[in-house]
């Protein structure tokens, strides 16, 4: 068993046998991947979660499945001036107030050349669900979630759409956490919105993109 394995067993089983192909619901199958950047890359990063690096072939490979128009990058990057509670936030982490064009923010070069075949979302919250994210979507679509941090980036995109009535699939081998304690209480939060949102492993991942399609117009 790899420690990728265990994680995940210490985090529960995937979830399989619910509607459609497992769990997806009648429309397309939607990959969004969640702030594959360099400052949750880097390990001299404050903001390192640590299987990063574990999560960029499974992310790659369902990327490459998808294709890029059912494949949406997000991107986290800092306000210009922060206001309200984000004022001492980054007083806590003044390294990350840089500009949204800085090294830090772009996309992995492990994934640049996918991002840049498709849509990229850029938000200066942690959340990724709003507007720009929901235009990419369409009545009965089914969202797959990959990325970081699944107890922060992801878990604050996957509840606010599932709260939208989207079907949101988080591929727990995908996601990485600030550390393994926090990426598998992140997935039970989420497991706790079932059947709304769920967690689904990767072979689960690939068969609903492979089997789902968009609806007629």
């Amino acid at each position: 068993m790899t420690a990728g394995q265990g994680r995940e067993d210490a985090g529960g089983a995937s979830v399989t046998g619910e509607r459609g192909a497992a769990g997806a619901t009648p429309g397309r199958a939607v990959l969004v991947v969640i702030d594959m950047q360099p400052v949750f890359a880097d390990p001299g990063s404050p903001w390192a979660a640590p299987r990063f690096a574990e999560t960029l072939p499974v992310v790659r490979a369902l990327a490459e499945q998808a294709g890029a128009d059912r494949t949406v990058f997000t991107r986290f990057v800092a306000p210009e001036r922060p206001e309200g509670a984000w004022v001492a936030y980054y007083a806590d982490w003044p390294f990350a107030l840089q500009p949204e064009d800085a090294p830090a923010y772009a996309i992995v070069p492990e994934l640049a050349d996918l991002a840049a075949a498709s849509s990229v979302v850029t938000a200066t919250t942690f959340g990724k669900w709003g507007p720009d994210l929901e235009v990419h979507l369409r009545p009965g679509d089914t969202m797959l979630l990959a990325g970081v941090s699944t107890d922060c980036c992801v878990l604050s995109t996957a509840l606010p759409a599932a709260d939208a009535g989207v079907a949101v699939r988080v591929v727990a081998e995908a996601c990485a956490g600030a550390d393994d304690a926090s990426h598998a209480r992140a997935l039970d939060a989420i497991r706790l919105y079932a059947p709304l949102a769920d967690v689904i492993d990767a072979t689960t991942a690939g068969a609903i993109l492979a089997t789902t399609t968009a609806p007629p117009a």
